[in-house]
């Protein structure tokens, strides 16, 4: 029996399977099996792929690891191919990546978000193992955007690598990783379609002759165009051949409620007829366009783009996320309803793109020039070329219309007070001229697309004349958590209109933090509420909606993200997304569904995280019920509360709960839905029905602890009978920022009970009955000095300075703790907590004895025992 090569035989049937016929052009991943190293000296295998980031951007220590990692990685190259070319292709490497093979350095690429291609024929030995090493850098470089933004820098190799093996005849490589063809629409209309198709062609060899193939396919299968070109090929050039179409009749158009998709195919064969290279594409025929008084228009007709932004990082992945998990967000997106796409603020994975072409999703993708710019030569060259490499790229998905490139330019401006206004000048002056060229840049490269660029909340991009160079402006707001009041977003739009009528405007990002445990019936700014979440989103979608100037909005963001230096409710965590970082949806997201999805009836009550709900007395609880139905019938444990009556998607009903688990059932006359949610009714103080009452001292608001499995509830001026505060004031509270503490506290995953406190609380009482209870308290010191967050606009923040406060802790005159000093004993913001075993005959009254400053407290959990 003759002896077989198991490997060669396995690739072969690889090949058969992906191509119908021999095609000698090859590409396989080589994700797998890869080494890495922070020093070179200790050495784990990993796979691609990785980042170096994806747990210590989340610790409790300040800042993650940001310079260099090493990678390696052994191929075997057979002598079978020896007369092609290979290439490595890189999808992504963050952000600075140097190149080698078999120990000579091919290439150094900057920037983490667009791919690069590296020809490596000359450097490879054949039937022989080849050592590829990638040296990766994520430090900040003052030449790379982007040199400062509110996400995480994550360094590795996060997408996936290739190593490309090409017949020397073969579409371009070398083209900054194009596709090495582009596809113009030239002129699209519904009665005809006339499109451009420029190819690029690579001849490494002497002279020769190929043929080209081009057919489109609709999307059934059916031809119904093809073109065949003779091409004679000069010794090592990249020849340019250029195919129209210029009359497909009654082209089937492309839109999100009909992303209709052809298929274009591109063969090129030597003159035997062997294929040599192939290549396929969507095509989707459409055009876009936008006016200033009308909004956007898709194929000639208007259409309100509402959609959502997004970030690629994932929970416990950081940007290193499986792309199938990738794949997953663009479905829920488009089950949410939304027709558009901002891929921010860098080039995401092209098979997303791909995704979005099929599902009807428009795109408007960017480059990462944020912040700040610098005045170098390096950083213009940088930054124009990651706008070459994108459009290259990125240009033939139909679902692509909008090339961006720069966002909130100017903000480093409002917070940097040690700039003089010359230095200031200087500044503006730089951004100015990037922007002019990119922009000069974007229009020779991508014709038929819309250049744009977003500001933040600040006329400075109408006083340097930035603000007109794009052809749509979009506008981040955040009217009603950093900024103002929510009804100003209406107030800021209709102004700047009538200040630029020609100007076509979008809100490019809004939207409030969220914190799916925490709950109230009294939202306030900045409090991290679901039901904060819901009163903005609500109002803004309703303010976009009566100006027919705005193109539309889109969502900041639709997953809760990683930004290391943030103190939100979960720190290192921006939490404005529309689902969690793991991806579970919020209410927000449902209601969403409500407003934008009208392709079935669709019911949803907003009761998912309303944990451990505790009610006093009689006190209602106002539950939001969302639907794309008109009126709905809603009951309560098989009574009937009414008909409802639904506007802007939603309907808010005081539920009148009993203790324990009720029924809520709403219906329409094509769908019904139905929830069960546990409620712990406290008629008075008398710990028979429940063991534990926990308490969130100097918030509004519930807080859902999972780790205890107890909700926190509000807390309160002293009422008898009950529990509550006599003296002492929140703590860091202001009308316009209701988090108290926004810093990750040390030592505790139950941010939101330490982050709110009073301050100068010297007696707090609970009136429990006669009995022994387990009492825990807890503290944080509030005034060691955080890092500033550059993107609270409001005009109130302020800074206060370190004191020192000493007092001791009592419960009913037993002294629990003496000379409490939390600042000299947790030199950082730790989550302290002290607990004793109390024996009462009426009450638990805390009394925080002031010794130096003013006491402070946080939150109090009482456990009747048995």
């Amino acid at each position: 029996m003759p002896h077989i090569n198991h490997r060669m035989f396995l690739l072969s049937f690889m090949l058969c399977v992906a191509f119908p016929f021999f095609c000698s052009s090859q590409s396989k991943t080589i994700n797998s099996g890869w080494q890495f190293s922070e020093d070179k000296t200790t050495w784990e295998t990993v796979n691609i792929p990785h980042t170096w980031n994806k747990d210590d951007a989340f610790d409790d220590e300040r800042g993650y690891r940001r310079g260099l990692g090493f990678y390696k990685k052994q191929i075997y190259v057979s002598s079978e191919g020896k007369d092609q070319i290979f290439y490595l292709k890189f999808s992504a490497v963050n952000q600075e990546a140097t190149v080698f093979v078999n120990g000579e350095k091919v290439v150094n690429h900057k920037g983490g978000y667009t791919a690069f291609n590296v020809e490596i024929t000359s450097r490879l030995n054949f039937d022989a193992y080849n050592l590829i090493e990638v040296e990766v850098d994520n430090s900040h470089n003052v030449d790379i955007p982007p040199l400062d933004a509110d996400f995480t820098f994550y360094g590795g190799i996060y997408r996936d690598v290739e190593l490309i093996k090409v017949p020397k005849q073969h579409f371009s490589l070398k083209d900054y990783a194009s596709d090495g063809f582009y596809v113009n629409y030239d002129d699209i209309s519904k009665e005809k379609a006339s499109i451009n198709i420029k190819v690029l062609i690579d001849n490494f060899d002497k002279k020769t002759e190929t043929h080209l193939d081009l057919k489109i396919f609709d999307a059934d299968g059916h031809l119904i165009r093809q073109d065949h070109q003779g091409l004679k090929l000069k010794a090592n050039e990249t020849k340019t051949i250029e195919v129209n179409y210029p009359d497909i009749k009654n082209p089937k158009l492309w839109s999100p409620d009909h992303p209709y998709l052809y298929k274009l195919q591109l063969t090129l064969t030597d003159k035997n007829g062997r294929v040599l290279d192939q290549k396929q594409s969507n095509l989707g025929f459409r055009w876009a366009s936008v006016d200033p008084e009308k909004g956007f228009f898709l194929n000639g007709k208007p259409i309100k783009l509402i959609g959502v932004n997004r970030h690629q990082d994932y929970k416990d992945y950081g940007n290193a996320v499986p792309i199938e998990l990738q794949k997953q967000d663009i479905h829920l997106i488009k089950n949410m309803g939304a027709n558009v796409i901002r891929f921010a603020h860098y080039p995401h994975a092209r098979e997303l793109y791909k995704l979005c072409d099929e599902l009807g999703i428009l795109v408007w993708t960017e480059i990462p020039v944020i912040n700040l710019v610098t005045d170098s030569e390096s950083y213009f060259e940088t930054s124009l070329n990651m706008q070459k490499e994108h459009i290259k790229q990125y240009y033939n998905f139909p679902s692509v219309v909008m090339f961006g490139y720069m966002n909130e330019i100017f903000i480093r401006l409002v917070f940097n007070r040690n700039l003089s206004n010359e230095e200031k000048a200087e500044l503006k002056k730089t951004a100015l001229k990037l922007a002019t060229q990119i922009e000069d840049l974007t229009r020779t490269l991508a014709p038929n697309h819309i250049t744009v660029m977003a500001c933040h909340n600040s006329d400075v991009y109408n006083e340097t004349g930035i603000a007109d160079i794009p052809m749509l402006l979009g506008w981040n707001l955040y009217f009603g958590w950093y900024d103002k009041q929510i009804e100003d977003l209406g107030k800021f739009l209709d102004e700047q209109h009538n200040r630029f009528p020609n100007r076509s405007l979008l809100l490019s990002e809004y939207g409030p933090g969220a914190d799916v445990r925490i709950f109230t019936k009294t939202p306030k700014k900045f409090d991290f509420s679901t039901n904060y979440q819901a009163k903005l989103h609500q109002s803004y979608y309703k303010q976009i909606i009566d100006r027919p100037f705005v193109t539309g909005m889109t969502a900041w963001n639709f997953a809760d993200f990683g930004s290391e230096f943030r103190g939100d409710a979960i720190p290192h965590v921006n939490q404005k997304g529309l689902v969690q970082y793991d991806r579970k949806p919020k209410d927000i997201y449902y209601w969403y569904k409500s407003v934008l999805n009208d392709k079935e009836p669709f019911i949803h009550i907003a009761t998912d995280y309303l944990k451990g709900l505790t009610l006093f007395e009689d006190e209602p609880f106002p539950v939001q019920i969302y639907s794309n139905e008109d009126e709905v019938s809603v009951s309560l444990n098989d009574n009937n509360l009414g008909d409802f009556k639904v506007e802007n998607g939603s309907v808010t009903i005081d539920m009148p709960f009993i203790n324990g688990s009720n029924k809520i059932k709403v219906s329409t006359q094509t769908i019904s839905e139905e929830k069960i949610i546990k409620v712990n009714r406290i008629e008075k103080l008398d710990f028979k029905n429940f063991k534990r009452l926990g308490i969130n001292i100097g918030s509004h608001f519930n807080f859902y602890d999972e780790e205890q499995n107890i909700t926190f509830v509000p807390d309160q001026s002293y009422k008898e009978g009950w529990f509550g505060h006599k003296n002492g004031t929140a703590y860091g509270m202001t009308k316009d920022k209701n988090q108290g503490l926004p810093h990750n506290i040390k030592n505790t995953n139950e941010e939101p009970l330490f982050q709110t406190l009073l301050e100068g609380c010297k007696d707090y009482k609970v009136d429990v009955p006669e009995g022994n209870y387990n009492v825990t308290l807890y503290f944080v010191e509030p005034q060691i000095k955080p890092t500033e967050n550059i993107y609270n606009l409001s005009e109130n923040a302020s800074e206060t300075d370190k004191k020192q406060r000493i007092f001791d802790v009592y419960i009913n005159d037993t002294l629990i703790e003496k000379q409490l000093n939390l600042a000299q004993a947790y030199p950082e913001k730790y989550g302290v907590t002290l607990s004793a075993i109390v024996q009462t005959k009426k009450g638990l009254t805390l009394k925080l004895n002031a010794i130096e400053g003013l006491p402070v407290i946080s939150g109090i959990l009482i456990e009747k025992l048995d």
